[in-house]
């Protein structure tokens, strides 16, 4: 998909605060307000634009121990890897999945409040999933960069 240098700097725009009223966006791009609002919808039309969302202060809501676990199935089964899928989707902690190769099968990212919450959420509910061989997991010092934004 091709996008001119306008879309990449709406995108942008959009990416930092989706909230801003098409009259900003407008006056930022030097645009009207309709030709932003056509652009947004089109962007929104193709999937370009997939969602809107809240990004929430995790320190804020005490959910600020992030863990990076690495899961092995103990085999590759189809059904035994579409049944993870489906198990660990329901699991609230697990903000990010990832089917990997490697020596894991899966890379999980956990945010909870603590040692002991995720202590608590390995003997309670990732253990309690069926087919997991075994986990690593490494847990976050500091953030160097997390962002959401995708520049093009």
């Amino acid at each position: 998909m091709n996008f001119d240098e306008t879309d990449r700097k709406l995108l942008l725009l959009l990416q930092e605060d989706c909230k801003q009223t098409t009259k900003e966006l407008s006056y930022k791009l030097n645009l009207s307000v309709t030709a932003v609002y056509e652009r947004i919808k089109k962007l929104e039309n193709l999937g370009v634009i997939s969602k809107y969302v809240a990004l929430l202060d995790r320190h804020k809501i005490n959910r600020d121990f992030i863990v990076l676990c690495h899961i092995k199935l103990t085999q590759h089964k189809k059904e035994f890897v579409l049944q993870f899928e489906r198990e660990v989707m329901n699991l609230e902690e697990v903000t990010e999945c990832f089917h990997v190769s490697g020596d894991y099968d899966y890379i999980l990212k956990i945010g909870v409040k603590d040692m002991e919450d995720y202590r608590n959420f390995m003997l309670t509910k990732l253990t309690a999933l069926q087919h997991i061989a075994s986990t690593h997991s490494s847990f976050m010092i500091s953030e160097v960069k997390n962002t959401t934004a995708i520049v093009l």
